[in-house]
């Protein structure tokens, strides 16, 4: 099983995993990382990697954080390794509700991009959506 890992600003994380739960019961073997100004820069990347290390089961650990460019990201990206630990940026509710449709076969980078797409393809703006309906 590929692990999942999600780094973010602030309880982000944690509360998009009870939001899924809410809607899709236990997501399973799923992690977070909180990260905000009382945390220094040491202490969260020994606290992801020792979040990596537990979810990483042999398949990978797949690591979703909210921001490119930002602490959680940038920090997270220190742990990619080819094969190991893939990570997607812009994490949002769509994607871990997709997350159990992983595929045995699948490698980690493969359902990684499956989890980008997913989750950019549940971006929408309503009233484009509403009008293509009424014109349908």
């Amino acid at each position: 099983m590929i692990g999942v890992l999600i780094t973010t600003h602030g309880n982000l994380g944690g509360e998009l995993i009870k939001a899924a739960e809410l809607i899709k019961g236990s997501l399973g073997d799923i992690l977070h990382v909180s990260i905000d100004q009382t945390k220094n820069v040491e202490d969260i990347k020994k606290e992801i990697g020792n979040a990596i290390k537990k979810l990483d089961k042999g398949r990978g650990v797949l690591v979703l954080t909210d921001l490119f460019g930002g602490t959680p990201s940038n920090i997270s990206l220190s742990f990619m390794k080819e094969g190991k630990v893939e990570v997607v940026t812009g994490v949002n509710l769509p994607m871990l509700l997709k997350l159990s449709e992983i595929k045995e076969n699948m490698s980690l980078r493969e359902f990684a991009c499956f989890i980008k797409e997913y989750g950019q393809k549940n971006i929408s703006l309503a009233s484009e959506l509403l009008s293509k309906k009424a014109v349908g």
